[in-house]
């Protein structure tokens, strides 16, 4: 199995975020979905033996980070965006035709502030909010399954 942690939207609260991987001490892979490219650049270069993927937010001007990324876990393809050039705050259909046509089963996206997780169509959409307001993600993957949860800092 192997565990997950996803962070989005951390506005430049680099404490939160080192909050949150303080609290998954078991999580090797790290997704940052933007906007907070500065705090996720720096907590990366502080935890060597964890894996970051960080890609690039709406606010996060200047950077030369990738719009998104795909990574394979345990025999999962996982698509990781911001979601702003996806529009997601009018809902998730060219999330999920993104995704589906990477072969993703696992979309993750940030963007809106709202934690959110459901299935549709074979794929998961998963959301962790804003670690700002303190909302974060853990999904579990194993080759058996995919266990996604929401978590608060608190």
């Amino acid at each position: 199995m192997t565990r997950i942690l996803v962070v989005s939207d951390s506005h430049g609260d680099e404490w939160k975020l080192r909050a949150a991987l303080q609290k998954e001490p078991t999580a090797k892979i790290i997704f940052h979905l933007g906007d907070g490219a500065r705090e996720a650049e720096s907590i990366s270069r502080l935890n060597s033996t964890k894996f970051f993927h960080t890609v690039c937010g709406n606010c996060d001007w200047g950077s030369n980070l990738p719009e998104s990324v795909i990574d394979e876990i345990e025999g999962k393809r996982i698509y990781a965006c911001h979601g702003h050039a996806h529009l997601v705050k009018y809902g998730i259909s060219d999330l999920l035709s993104a995704a589906k046509a990477q072969n993703c089963s696992i979309a993750l996206y940030g963007h809106t502030h709202t934690p959110d997780t459901k299935y549709e169509d074979g794929v998961l959409l998963f959301n962790p909010g804003s670690i700002r307001e303190g909302n974060f993600g853990i999904i579990d993957i194993a080759k058996n399954g995919i266990l996604p949860v929401l978590r608060r800092l608190d």
